[in-house]
């Protein structure tokens, strides 16, 4: 699998990331992108717009609904009673692809790097709901689906964040 032939769109309007091999969709997933819509400032909560690539793939042998925090798993893993425990917290479970921007001035470097800003596509509690905005900036998945994805994943693949639907080709 090569980067060229094999790379992610995620539609911040359609709320779905499409896998994307050989100009072909290969599956489409339910997403949440930020409650703040579209954005690439720091700080901002928005979810980064542009051209990325998967920096880090980070989880790979944890077990589903691993807790992570700073990118290390903690050794706990989610259930209904860490959540009544802390209703506010931003979970972060299963498995983590932390993306790099890769435009300069937009997404990359200074206050807008999404790098810098913590960016990843990650696990979330399975109660969450997926196609609205509801994230601090990242863009969230159910647990098996992000399974799925990762394994299908490869550090220095493309990402492609926008507004419109997954490319027809």
């Amino acid at each position: 699998m090569t980067e060229s032939a094999s790379w992610l769109h995620i539609s911040i309007d359609q709320q779905q990331l499409c896998l994307i091999k050989n100009k072909k969709i290969q599956q489409t997933y339910g997403i949440s992108t930020a409650l703040n819509g579209a954005g690439c400032l720091k700080n901002s909560g928005c979810t980064p717009l542009g051209k990325h690539q998967i920096k880090l793939k980070i989880g790979a042998n944890c077990p589903s609904n691993s807790v992570f925090i700073g990118r290390r798993p903690t050794g706990e893993i989610y259930n209904p009673q860490k959540a009544q425990a802390e209703p506010q917290r931003d979970w972060i479970l299963t498995r983590i692809l932390w993306l790099t921007g890769c435009q300069s001035k937009m997404n990359r470097g200074g206050n807008v790097d999404t790098l810098a800003r913590f960016i990843y596509i990650h696990g979330t509690p399975d109660s969450e709901p997926m196609g609205i905005n509801k994230s601090h900036g990242c863009i969230r998945m159910h647990n098996s689906d992000l399974l799925s994805l990762f394994e299908q994943t490869f550090n220095k693949m493309s990402v492609l964040i926008e507004t419109p639907p997954c490319p027809l080709f």
